[in-house]
C-alpha cells in the first residue's frame, strides 16, 4: 500500500493525517510534511494515524527528529495507531515523549 500525508494548520496547531505504510522508503515523505509543517512555531502536533496500517524504526526516526525541532514546550498527540504502531513507540520509549490517545478533540 502507498503511504500518503494531508498537512493542515491553525494558529499553533498543526495536523497530519498519515494513510499506508511509513517505511525507509517513505520516511522521507513524512519528514517532508514535518519540515513544512514546523516553519512556523508549533505549540501541538497532532498526527492522525487510523489509516497508517505499519510504521518501521525509520518512521519513528521522523517522530524523533519532530520532537526534537519543536521542542521540549510542544506537544505531539499520536491519535488512533493500531496495535503494531503504537507498540514499535512503546517498546522504543518514545510514549513517555508523546501523548497517545484514541480520539482528538480541540
Amino acid at each position: 500500500m502507498s503511504f500518503n500525508t494531508t498537512l493542515t494548520t491553525q494558529d499553533t496547531v498543526a495536523k497530519i493525517v498519515l494513510s499506508g505504510e511509513l517505511d525507509r522508503n517513505t520516511a522521507d515523505e513524512f519528514k517532508a510534511t514535518i519540515e513544512t509543517a514546523t516553519q512556523t512555531q508549533l505549540s501541538r502536533l497532532v498526527l492522525f494515524m487510523q489509516d497508517l496500517e505499519y510504521m518501521a524504526s525509520a518512521g519513528l526516526r521522523v517522530l524523533i527528529f519532530a520532537k526534537q525541532k519543536m521542542g521540549k514546550a510542544a506537544d505531539i498527540y499520536i491519535v488512533g495507531a493500531n496495535e503494531i504502531v503504537t507498540d514499535t513507540i512503546q517498546k522504543t520509549g518514545f510514549h513517555h515523549s508523546v501523548i497517545l490517545t484514541e480520539t482528538y478533540d480541540d
